[in-house]
């Protein structure tokens, strides 16, 4: 077997500003399927899911791309200018340069407003994936319907909310909330067509578990599979190896199912 190669990358978002992360995979002459994962709010793009889902490609002779986000790890921008659409802008960047490298079908993998973001890039753009994995996708992550009506009262007010747990300390501006009628989570329900595999655990104090089952059954897709694990938080960093097996599983199945269609 050949040595895997990593590789830097680099790409420009559409205000000019920079999205870093990498590339890794095995060289070889053909195409090779290739699983770009987009990380959670506040996170960065190698974390503990990202390093076992690249681990998984590795053994599989596959391709893996993964960038931070604008204002996340070592890309450009701030917190305060994170905004859905920017999100969807940042996984066109890196779903066409991963896709141009490779030449092959693409897993997209969000987690948690990954998922968001990554569901909606399927939806915008039939096509380009496919197939998809949502890790506890925060499915209406543009709602912010945790908060107590006197912090969104204060949040609107001052334009800025703080949000600090264990993992984040960081300050988002009242605008990400600006677009979220253009986002409805009914209309994601009615659009998004790809494949997807979701993985939620029934822990999760986040994004319950909830928003993927009722994503599941409103879906238009009939090809929506559901993985619930009974005891797993958010995070689901326990289930990592379980799950990174079972969404390239979920891709190849998907992709030997269209390669049997173009035979046909």
């Amino acid at each position: 077997m050949q040595e895997r190669r990593t590789e830097k990358l680099e790409l420009k978002a559409p205000d000019g500003q920079k999205l870093r992360g990498v590339y890794s995979y095995t060289p070889g002459d053909k195409p090779t399927p290739v699983v770009v994962f987009a990380h959670g709010f506040g996170s960065v793009r190698d974390g503990e899911k990202s390093v076992a889902l690249e681990a998984e490609c590795a053994r599989r002779g596959w391709a893996f791309a993964a960038c931070d986000f604008r204002g996340h790890g070592e890309s450009d921008g701030t917190m305060m200018e994170l905004r859905g659409w920017r999100l969807i802008e940042d996984i066109d960047a890196v779903t066409r340069e991963a896709a141009k490298r490779s030449g092959g079908p693409l897993l997209l993998v969000g987690s948690s407003m990954g998922g968001w973001a990554s569901a909606w890039f399927a939806a915008k753009h039939p096509g380009r994936v496919t197939a998809c994995a949502f890790v506890a996708p925060a499915f209406r992550f543009l709602e912010w319907k945790r908060l107590r009506a006197a912090e969104r009262n204060e949040w609107r007010r001052t334009g800025r909310l703080r949000v600090r747990n264990e993992f984040v300390d960081v300050e988002i501006d009242y605008a990400l909330t600006a677009d979220a009628n253009d986002y409805l989570f009914e209309t994601l329900a009615t659009e998004f067509r790809a494949p997807a595999i979701i993985f939620h655990g029934m822990a999760d104090d986040v994004a319950p578990h909830s928003l993927s089952v009722e994503f599941m059954a409103r879906c238009v897709s009939g090809d929506v599979e559901l993985t619930l694990f009974k005891s797993g938080d958010h995070r689901l960093n326990r289930e990592k190896e379980e799950m990174a097996f079972a969404a390239c599983e979920f891709l190849a199945g998907k992709d030997r199912a269209i390669s049997m269609r173009s035979k046909a």
